[in-house]
């Protein structure tokens, strides 16, 4: 594919002095602006405000193929709005088109950051964020001219998503994965594909999908290919995101068990939803006595696994003896072990967000298959990272004001696998929050054990926004990749109780009192995506930057030979 191939409509010619930065040798100050002027526009000398636009507007369509709007075919046509505006053109204005892509898309997505805390952590975390896509555009002009035409087109562009999503995904802080391409997939085909490859096969296979729909616009507008060329792309970027249908989805497991998730609720929203802690705690409490009442009248089954979110203790029940015999009420009343999401005091100063099985007549578990400590805390809601530094920016640090310890810091369980169930026969691995993110995290979890999967979450923070689905979306990706069934149990929900095949058996409302009750499998066998771990994530990496690197390479190889022949 040569360079003049692939010049995006509506911006004019670019030649190849135009699309490389490192040409432009100022030698003064005034010259140095000259050359970032022309870096930044088109042979015409207009700045290419047509690229700026489509990119913006790009962001806004990715955007709405997330949970709340949930237009998932959407995501490759915001990836392809991308790649044509970055075609053809500088690092430097890749780089400004990326985070004006980015800047859209993450202030579009994330605003439930800013809820209750004022729009400044929701625009500093938007642009942060914005700037790891603003890094991935500055490679992407690279990729049309990748190795090995349209197919070093399609790895390159693919593995460069992935590659920003991994990177984003771990620094700093331990990074903020929210946003990942696959995480708007949850109700595609493509999702089938994180049984294979995890989440990063499937935002490989959206970034492609979109890169062959780039390529198609690109094409055609220069009239460089028949019309049936310019089909059999369209029908190939199709073909990529239908690929997962024909992926088999477990539905049934070695055994089943009965499962009862608690939605308690909280008597308001916001930053102070656990101002009547007491209040939290017993809706939780009530809501299972009730459960219990319903299963002795013959009203309800009996569960096997009674599951609580995050925060529905926010009293220490260690040391505090009312709140430990109100769970202790509700948890011999049910008959069967509870997963309670307790804020445990200490170590020190700090505190610990713990998940504890609490099981009748005997109290609250230890030891590593009873106490499971959150490994990931969220930076700047759960502890402040360099917190003089930052109060600089915003007095609200404060509001943060004892710090969460990392269960990694305590070394206990650290992979959160608990005993429960009849006979202590179920293995339930816990996953605390933002935690079902992170593709590690969960993962662990699977391959110490773990037949089924609970995510305890506190939404009450969010108010009615779109953060509770978006994180419920990737608990159904997480029951694809590791062919587990997942219970995202919140306090205030959205919660659910997901299949090994993604489905949502069992669903609750936004702030409501609700028990949500299903049987599901439980198994062992562990899925590709389990066994590989990482393995497809770096690869598809690397891949991607070796071809980019490749490229330069190979043309300047190809000139120099040239010369010396001529």
């Amino acid at each position: 594919m040569s360079d003049s191939a692939v010049v995006p409509p509506g911006t004019g010619s670019i030649t190849s002095r135009e699309a490389e930065p490192a040409d432009i040798a100022p030698a003064s100050k005034r010259s140095r602006l000259q050359g970032l002027k022309a870096s930044f526009t088109t042979s015409s000398g207009r700045l290419a405000w047509g690229r700026v636009a489509l990119a913006a507007a790009s962001g806004f369509v990715l955007y709405l193929a997330f949970p709340g709007i949930d237009l998932w075919p959407l995501a490759p046509v915001g990836v392809a709005g991308l790649a044509i505006a970055t075609n053809g053109v500088s690092k430097k204005f890749g780089a400004l088109l990326g985070l004006v892509f980015g800047a859209v898309f993450f202030l579009r997505l994330i605003p439930w950051i800013g809820i209750f805390v004022g729009a400044f952590p929701w625009i500093a975390l938007s642009v942060v964020e914005a700037l790891y896509v603003a890094a991935m555009g500055a490679l992407l002009p690279l990729v049309w001219r990748a190795r090995g035409g349209l197919a070093g087109l399609l790895l390159a562009s693919g593995g460069l998503w992935v590659g920003q999503e991994a990177v984003r995904g771990r620094w700093p802080f331990g990074g903020f994965p929210w946003g990942r391409l696959a995480f708007s997939q949850s109700d595609a085909p493509t999702a089938a594909l994180a049984s294979v490859g995890g989440a990063p096969l499937v935002s490989f296979a959206v970034a492609v999908s979109g890169t062959l729909l780039a390529w198609v616009v690109v094409r055609v507008w220069q009239a460089r290919a028949a019309s049936r060329q310019a089909g059999l792309g369209l029908l190939a970027a199709l073909a990529v995101m239908a690929v997962g249908a024909l992926i088999p989805l477990p539905t049934e497991g070695d055994s089943t068990t009965r499962v009862a998730a608690v939605q308690g609720n909280v008597p308001r929203i916001g930053l102070d939803f656990n101002a009547q802690r007491r209040a939290v705690l017993d809706n939780h409490v009530k809501a299972t006595l009730d459960l219990a009442e319903r299963v002795r009248a013959g009203e309800a089954q009996q569960p096997d696994v009674v599951l609580w979110p995050e925060n529905a203790s926010d009293i220490d029940p260690y040391i505090n003896a009312d709140a430990a015999a109100e769970i202790s009420a509700a948890t011999d009343a049910i008959g069967v072990p509870i997963l309670i999401g307790a804020v445990v005091q200490g170590p020190g100063d700090r505190v610990s967000n713990t998940g504890i099985v609490w099981r009748p007549g005997q109290g609250a578990g230890t030891g590593d298959d009873s106490t499971y400590v959150k490994r990931h805390p969220a930076p700047f809601a759960e502890y402040i990272p360099y917190r003089d530094f930052f109060r600089v920016f915003s007095k609200k640090v404060d509001l943060v004001k004892r710090d969460f310890v990392s269960g990694d810091e305590l070394r206990e369980n650290p992979v959160g696998v608990m005993r429960m169930g009849v006979n202590d026969q179920i293995r339930v691995g816990d996953v605390i929050c933002f935690e079902v993110a992170y593709d590690g995290l969960v993962r662990e979890s699977v391959r110490a054990g773990a037949t089924m999967l609970a995510v305890q979450t506190n939404n009450a923070t969010f108010g009615y926004t779109d953060e509770s689905v978006q994180q419920l979306a990737q608990s159904r990706l997480r029951a694809i990749e590791s062919g587990r069934t997942v219970v995202n149990i919140s306090t205030v929900g959205v919660s659910g109780i997901i299949l090994p095949d993604g489905t949502v058996a069992e669903r609750s409302g936004h702030y409501t009192q609700e028990v949500l009750e299903a049987t599901v499998p439980l198994r062992t066998e562990q899925t590709i995506a389990t066994r590989v771990g990482e393995w497809p994530e770096w690869t598809l990496t690397a891949l991607a930057l070796a071809l980019l690197i490749g490229a330069p390479i190979t043309r300047r190889v190809r000139a120099r030979r040239d010369r010396q022949t001529s």
